[in-house]
């Protein structure tokens, strides 16, 4: 497995990834107006242009020559030292095969290149990721309903100490 730094070339990759991990993932939760709402507001290539220009990062890891997930993070908070992970996506194909941890991994050695202490990121309540998480050390630091529009996303954000 190899993981990359994704750069404007990536972004219909990142796109197609999306496309392929929400459904599956986000059906049993979300309405699929929900979903098709998400899809087109975060990972649309003009959305995902945006993020870029907005200073998120992106790392995608390719099993082969196949893109099989994707992660974006930034450093949310500098005085306290967070790396935010605001995305972090696996394929149903390679879920439980060691990528979700291995980009978990690769995302702790920037966050330590970058002298940052904590990992972030927000989770929806009812997405099974949660226990995967807590697996990696992860902890619920706050519940939260997140107005986005004409949603509500039910998260619970999460930490973990480096």
């Amino acid at each position: 497995m190899e993981i990359i730094k994704a750069t404007s070339k990536d972004i219909l990759t990142i796109h197609n990834l999306a496309e392929k991990i929400w459904w599956p993932t986000y059906k049993p939760i979300l309405s699929e107006q929900q979903i098709c709402f998400m899809l087109e507001n975060m990972y649309s290539k003009n959305a995902l242009e945006e993020q870029m220009k907005d200073g998120i990062e992106f790392i995608i890891a390719k099993n082969d020559v196949t893109e099989v997930a994707f992660a974006g993070y930034s450093i949310s908070n500098e005085e306290t030292q967070v790396l935010k992970i605001h995305k972090l996506y696996v394929l149903p194909s390679e879920q439980g095969k060691g990528t979700g941890k291995k980009l978990l991994k690769h995302l702790s050695t920037i966050a330590q290149e970058l002298k940052v202490n904590i990992l972030e990121l927000n989770v929806n309540r009812a997405n099974p990721a949660l226990n995967f998480y807590q697996k990696m050390g992860f902890e619920i630091i706050e519940t939260v309903d997140i107005p986005y529009y004409q949603f509500v996303l039910n998260d619970y954000v999460m930490r973990k100490a480096l």
